[in-house]
């Protein structure tokens, strides 16, 4: 069966475990996510289920999660944490932090010129963008920009910690985003 929920953020923390010591876990709040519509292939084309949890008070986020085939779900259900067990290994996916506008140091990994001979003040600059032919800047070339702010996906996390009655997933390492951002947990 395919898992998915949608959750919140809360932040990392520390968990021990018996056998394998102190675990690094991210803790996300999946409160029960409304099933909102289905998609089936004979209609839509695809089959997919899309869920809907409270962004805000008044504001509703949904996500469309694809499916092999259809399901024993309708419109109206609750999908809860209790599909999850301990060990599972899932796909998070989310948007990272945006970081800004950065130079291509930070950005790219480049590691910045001599400190001495002639470079007083530009080691940090990218050097030459250009060359004779074909005489401007090619496309996807590698130069200061903004940085973060898109959509990343990690995958084969394990869940080390649940708990079903205060509706909370412990993911063993980092998850994507700021504290608080929806968060799709996909199994």
């Amino acid at each position: 069966m395919t898992k998915f929920l949608l959750g919140r953020k809360l932040g990392m923390t520390t968990v021990h475990d018996e056998t394998k010591g102190a675990l690094n876990v991210t803790l996300i709040e999946c409160v029960p996510n409304k099933v909102s519509l289905i998609r089936n292939e004979k209609k839509d084309g695809y089959n997919a289920v899309q869920l809907e949890i409270d962004k805000t008070e008044n504001k509703k986020l949904k996500r469309e999660f694809r499916i092999e085939k259809e399901m024993e779900i309708k419109v109206g259900d609750e999908i809860k944490i209790d599909i999850f067990e301990l060990g599972d290994e899932v796909t998070v996916g989310g948007i990272n932090k945006a970081k800004g506008f950065q130079g291509v140091v930070k950005r790219h990994g480049f590691h910045g010129s001599d400190k001495t001979h002639g470079h007083k003040h530009d080691w940090r600059a990218p050097g030459s963008i250009g060359s004779t032919f074909p005489e401007h800047v090619i496309k996807g070339k590698k130069m200061a920009g903004r940085m973060g702010g898109k959509r990343v996906s990690v995958k084969n996390l394990k869940i080390a910690y649940l708990d079903k009655e205060k509706n909370i997933i412990g993911l063993r390492g980092s998850v994507p985003g700021v504290n608080g951002r929806i968060i799709e947990i996909r199994g």
